[in-house]
C-alpha cells in the first residue's frame, strides 16, 4: 500500500493540498457534534433492479437538508475568532446557501448569502429561518460578482460551493463515513454539479478501498464536468436548462476537476424525464420526497449504468431533499403521465 493510501502522503493541486485519509478521519470526528452520521439502507428487490444490491446513503437526512452541511461546517470550524466574527458569504442555488446559513447560526457567526432570483421561495425562506441575509442575483456571473464584492467590502469569508481544500475535505467525510458503514461496495454513484461532492467523496472512498468504482451523473442540460473531461481542462458553461437546479454549475474549477479526473471512472448524463421518473420511483418504492438532483444517481442506475452494474453492490447517494410540495407534485405528476 502506498503512503497516500495509508493516509500519510500529501500532494497538491493548484497549490492546495489533497486530503489524506488521516485528515479525513480526523475531520469526520471534528464534525460529529454538528452533522449527522446518516444511515444506509440496502435493497436487492427493487423493480427493474432485481439482483442488484442497491445501498442507499440517506444524506438527505443531513442537517440543513443536504450534504452541503459537511463543507460549510468544515470551513467555519477552520476560521479563527476574528474571521468568524466578521461573518461568511457564499453563492448558491439553494442547498449551499442553506448549509452555510445553518452552520453560521450554529457556530455563532453570521451569513450573507447570494442566491439566484430563480431560487425556490422555500429555499430562500429556509436561509432566512437560519438568520441569513439573502441577496438575489439575476445570473450566475452577477452572483459571483456580488459575492466577491461582499467579501471585499464587508470582510466576510467566502465559502466556495464546490472547490478548494476545505470544501473537498468536508465532502470527503461523507465518503469516509460510507466506507465505514459499507466497506465492500463495488461501485458508488454520485451527482455532479461543480464536482465538489464527487471529488471529495471519491477521494475518500478510493483511499479506503482502491477497488471501488465511482460514477458521476449530470443532467443533460447542465453537463459542465462531462464537457471538462472531453476538453481535458476546466470550462465555462453558457446557457443551461434542467429541472435539477442544484446541479447547474456555471463553470468547473481546477481543484475539484483534477480530483474528479483522478478518481471518477465515468460520467453519464440523464434527461429531465429520467430525473422525474427516478423521483417517482423513490416516492413509490421508498416513500421518499426528493429534489431532482437527489434522484440523479438512481436515474443513472435505472438508465445508462444499469447493464454495467447489474448484479453488483452499488452505492446510490441520496444527496438532498430541499424541495417544496408544489414543485415535487408537478414533477411526480409529469412522471406519472409519462409511464
Amino acid at each position: 500500500m502506498s503512503n497516500e493510501q495509508q493516509g500519510t502522503a500529501h500532494t497538491t493541486i493548484d497549490g492546495e493540498p489533497i486530503p489524506t485519509l488521516d485528515e479525513i478521519a480526523a475531520q469526520h470526528f471534528a464534525l460529529s457534534p454538528w452533522v449527522a452520521r446518516t444511515p444506509v439502507f440496502e435493497r436487492a428487490d427493487l423493480p427493474s433492479l432485481e439482483g442488484t444490491h442497491v445501498n442507499f446513503k440517506f444524506e438527505l437526512l443531513q442537517a440543513s437538508g443536504s450534504f452541503k452541511a459537511r463543507g460549510a461546517f468544515t470551513h467555519l470550524l477552520a476560521l479563527d475568532a476574528a474571521r468568524k466574527n466578521a461573518g461568511v458569504t457564499c453563492v448558491s442555488a439553494g442547498n449551499h446557501a442553506a448549509a452555510v446559513a445553518y452552520a453560521a447560526m450554529r457556530l455563532g457567526s453570521s451569513a450573507k448569502v447570494v442566491m439566484f432570483h430563480t431560487a425556490s421561495p422555500t429555499r430562500i425562506a429556509q436561509c432566512k429561518q437560519y438568520r441569513a441575509e439573502v441577496v438575489l442575483a439575476g445570473s450566475a456571473s452577477q452572483a459571483f460578482d456580488l459575492v466577491r464584492r461582499i467579501e471585499a467590502e464587508e470582510g466576510r469569508f467566502f465559502i466556495h460551493p464546490f472547490n478548494g481544500y476545505h470544501t473537498i475535505l468536508g465532502t470527503a467525510t461523507l465518503g469516509y463515513e460510507w466506507a465505514t458503514q459499507t466497506p465492500d461496495l463495488d461501485a458508488v454513484i454520485a451527482p455532479i454539479g461543480g464536482g465538489g461532492l464527487a471529488a471529495g467523496m471519491a477521494t475518500a472512498l478510493r483511499l479506503a478501498n482502491p477497488r471501488v468504482h465511482v460514477y458521476g451523473v449530470e443532467p443533460e442540460g447542465a453537463d459542465a464536468m462531462s464537457r471538462s473531461f472531453a476538453a481535458n481542462h476546466t470550462i465555462k458553461m453558457s446557457a443551461m436548462q434542467t429541472i435539477a437546479d442544484s446541479l447547474m454549475a456555471p463553470h468547473t474549477e481546477e481543484y475539484s476537476y483534477q480530483l474528479c479526473r483522478r478518481h471518477v471512472d465515468r460520467i453519464v448524463t440523464v434527461s429531465d424525464d429520467a430525473l422525474r421518473a427516478a423521483m417517482l420511483f423513490l416516492f413509490s418504492h421508498l416513500k421518499l420526497s426528493v429534489e431532482p438532483a437527489c434522484a440523479a444517481p438512481l436515474a443513472a442506475l435505472l438508465g445508462p449504468l444499469r447493464e454495467t452494474l447489474q448484479g453488483k453492490r452499488v452505492g446510490v447517494l441520496l444527496s438532498g431533499t430541499n424541495t417544496d410540495p408544489a414543485t415535487l407534485g408537478m414533477h411526480l405528476a409529469h412522471a406519472t403521465r409519462q409511464r
